[in-house]
């Protein structure tokens, strides 16, 4: 995967044009998260699932068919401009992706995010990326949905992974410019269609 080159010059003149903004936080409604998420969605910052140790477990786990279209909702509960990406993990979420990678300006208060890389089309793991492409903040707290596309595979307990990139944006720590959600996935492959190759064989002990 290669990343953005920007000019200099256009980085300044991107970074001007974005006002300033609070932290990001995000809330995945759809599937449902792993872990108990607050009316923010945290805890959400730490690659890959956004978990710290006091997170409690919501011992859900979707069930889905492979090879059909899974729906994704998130809430965006404190603004900030970005884009979302999707991956999927079959036995670690070992396997899930880094964060993108990132263009920054350097600034007085230390880097700032720009842009990140997109991938399209997407490279397994990465189901999805560059969904709901935002950078005007809205009236109250807006609700984003969609169909992702789920791979032809059995995987009795998959990983679905679900960042949020932010631009014009401190780096976290943990968590850079991105903040993670993930979902436990159950996918019985569709009899009448082929597998989907590429995929691992699945064991059924992601975690």
């Amino acid at each position: 995967m290669k990343s953005i080159q920007i000019p200099v010059a256009l980085t300044i003149a991107m970074a001007a044009a974005v006002p300033a903004a609070l932290q990001a936080h995000f809330k995945l409604l759809e599937p449902a998260s792993w872990i108990v998420e607050s009316e923010r969605g945290d805890p959400q910052k730490a690659a890959p699932c956004g978990a710290v140790p006091e997170a409690k477990p919501s011992d859900v786990v979707t069930k889905v068919t492979g090879g059909s279209k899974l729906h994704l909702k998130v809430l965006e509960t404190i603004y900030h401009p970005g884009h979302y990406r999707v991956a999927l993990a079959v036995n670690s979420r070992a396997e899930l992706p880094t964060d993108p990678i990132t263009v920054e300006r350097m600034t007085e208060r230390g880097p700032q995010s720009v842009w990140a890389t997109i991938q399209s089309p997407p490279q397994l793991p990465v189901i999805a990326d560059g969904l709901f492409q935002h950078y005007t903040r809205p009236a109250s707290p807006q609700t984003y949905e969609t169909d992702v596309q789920l791979p032809n595979i059995n995987c009795p307990k998959c990983t679905l992974q679900v960042i949020q990139f932010m631009a014009e944006h401190g780096y976290n720590q943990p968590g850079g410019y991105s903040y993670h959600h993930c979902a436990d996935l159950s996918i019985t492959a569709d009899a009448s269609k082929p597998l989907d190759k590429g995929w691992p064989t699945a064991t059924g002990t992601a975690n």
